[in-house]
C-alpha cells in the first residue's frame, strides 16, 4: 500500500476521544445483549477450537462475546490504535483473551488459510478499496471458511434508521448525534446488487445477500480443498 493511501485510511480511522465516545455508546446494556446474541448465532455451526477474526471490531465487544464462549481463539484487527487499545481494555474487564492487533485489512498480518470466521460488522462501508479487502479475506480464511459481513444497507429508510436508534436507548442528545451519522453513513453503504457485484470482482465470486431494517448480512465462504 501507498503511503498516500495509508495516511488516508489514518485520517478515516477514530482515534482519540471521538473512539471513546463510539465506545460508550456502544457499550449500553441492550447492545451488550446483542453482542452476546450475535457471538451465539454466528458461531452456532463451528467447531470447537476454530480460529475467529473480526476486522475493525472497534471496542471489541463482539470479540469479547465470542471469546466468552471459551470454545475459539479469537483475533480482532483495526486500523484504530485507540480502539485496539480500548478493546484491549475491555477484555482484560472481561476476563477473557482475545488477540487485538493494529492492522490494515487491505493488507492483514496473518498468514493464508489462518482463520475459519471472519466477521465485520459496520465497517465495510469505509473500506476505501473494498474488493482488495474481500481478496485479503479470502487469503486468510481457510478452505471451507466463512466471511460474514454486517454492514448497513443503502436501501435502508429514515424509519428504519430511527427505529435502530430507538433500539439502542441513547439520551436524546446521543440519539441524535448517532441518526445523524447513520444518516450520512448510509450513502456510503452499499445496495445488495452492488454488493453482489463486489463479490463478483473478488476470488470469492459469489455471495448471500438479505436485508433486514438497516442491515446487510451477506455471507461468502472459501471453497474446501
Amino acid at each position: 500500500m501507498n503511503a498516500v493511501r495509508e495516511k488516508r485510511f489514518r485520517m478515516l480511522a477514530m482515534e482519540g476521544p471521538m473512539a471513546r465516545w463510539y465506545a460508550q455508546q456502544r457499550g449500553s446494556t441492550s447492545q451488550l445483549q446483542q453482542y452476546h446474541d450475535q457471538a451465539a448465532q454466528l458461531t452456532a455451526d463451528l467447531p470447537s477450537g476454530s480460529d475467529v477474526l473480526e476486522v475493525a471490531p472497534g471496542p471489541g465487544y463482539l470479540s469479547i462475546e465470542i471469546a466468552r464462549l471459551r470454545r475459539f481463539q479469537v483475533t480482532g484487527l483495526d486500523i484504530s490504535r485507540s480502539f485496539v487499545e480500548i478493546a484491549d481494555e475491555n477484555a482484560r474487564k472481561a476476563g477473557v483473551r482475545v488477540d487485538f492487533q493494529h492492522g490494515n485489512v487491505e493488507r492483514m498480518p496473518f498468514d493464508a488459510d489462518s482463520f475459519d470466521l471472519i466477521v465485520c460488522q459496520a465497517a465495510f462501508k469505509n473500506f476505501q478499496q473494498p474488493v482488495v479487502a474481500l481478496d485479503e479475506m479470502y487469503r486468510v480464511l481457510r478452505p471451507g471458511g466463512t466471511a460474514v459481513i454486517q454492514d448497513m444497507s443503502r436501501d435502508a429508510s429514515g424509519g428504519d434508521i430511527e427505529e435502530e436508534v430507538r433500539r439502542m436507548k441513547l439520551t436524546h442528545v446521543n440519539a441524535f448525534m448517532t441518526k445523524s451519522a447513520l444518516t450520512m453513513l448510509r450513502l456510503r453503504a452499499a445496495t445488495n446488487a452492488q454488493f453482489e457485484r463486489l463479490a463478483a470482482q473478488s476470488r470469492f465470486r459469489t455471495c448471500k445477500v438479505r436485508s433486514e431494517g438497516i442491515l446487510m448480512d451477506v455471507r461468502m465462504t472459501k471453497p474446501a480443498g
